[in-house]
C-alpha cells in the first residue's frame, strides 16, 4: 500500500491543497462562537494582519509534517473504508497527532507574541482540531479521490 504522501497528488496540486486548507481553516475560525471563539477569532485576525500570507505559508510549511502524522491511521485504515470515515471515527486521535506538529513548532518558535497566543490558546486547541477533523477528512479524500 502507497503511503498517504504519495496517495495524494502532490508535488503538482500543493498549491490547490494549501489554498483548500487555507480556506477551511477559514471557515473554522469563523464559526466559532463564545469568548473562546472571540480569542481564536482575535489571535487569526491579528496574525492575518500582521502578515496577510501567514496563514498559507505556514500550512505549506507544516503540511508535510501534518500528512506525517496522519499516516500511521492511514496505515490503519489500509482501504478498508474511505479514510475520511476512518479519520472521522478516530477524531480525537486524529487531533492530538495534528497538534502535536504545532507544539513542537510553537516550542521552536523565534516569533514570542504568535507563540505567546498560541500557548494561551493551546490548552482549547483539541477540541476545536477535533470539530474540524470532519471537514479535513473530506478535503483529504477528495484529492485521494481524484
Amino acid at each position: 500500500m502507497n503511503s498517504l504522501l504519495k496517495s495524494l497528488p502532490l508535488p503538482e496540486k500543493r498549491r490547490q491543497v494549501v489554498e483548500d486548507c487555507s480556506r477551511l481553516l477559514d471557515a473554522e475560525v469563523a464559526r466559532k462562537g463564545g469568548m473562546s471563539g472571540l480569542a481564536i477569532k482575535g489571535a487569526y485576525g491579528l496574525l492575518k494582519k500582521l502578515k496577510p500570507t501567514a496563514v498559507t505559508e505556514a500550512i505549506d510549511g507544516l503540511l508535510d509534517e501534518m500528512l506525517e502524522q496522519l499516516e500511521p491511521f492511514y496505515q490503519r485504515c489500509a482501504g478498508k473504508k474511505p479514510f475520511g470515515d476512518f479519520l472521522k471515527e478516530n477524531a480525537a486521535q486524529v487531533a492530538e497527532a495534528l497538534l502535536k506538529v504545532t507544539d513542537r513548532r510553537a516550542e521552536k518558535s523565534r516569533h514570542t507574541s504568535l507563540a505567546s497566543a498560541y500557548r494561551k490558546l493551546r490548552p482549547g486547541a483539541l477540541k476545536h482540531v477535533q470539530e474540524a477533523v470532519p471537514a479535513l477528512a473530506e478535503l483529504i479524500d477528495g484529492y485521494l479521490r481524484k
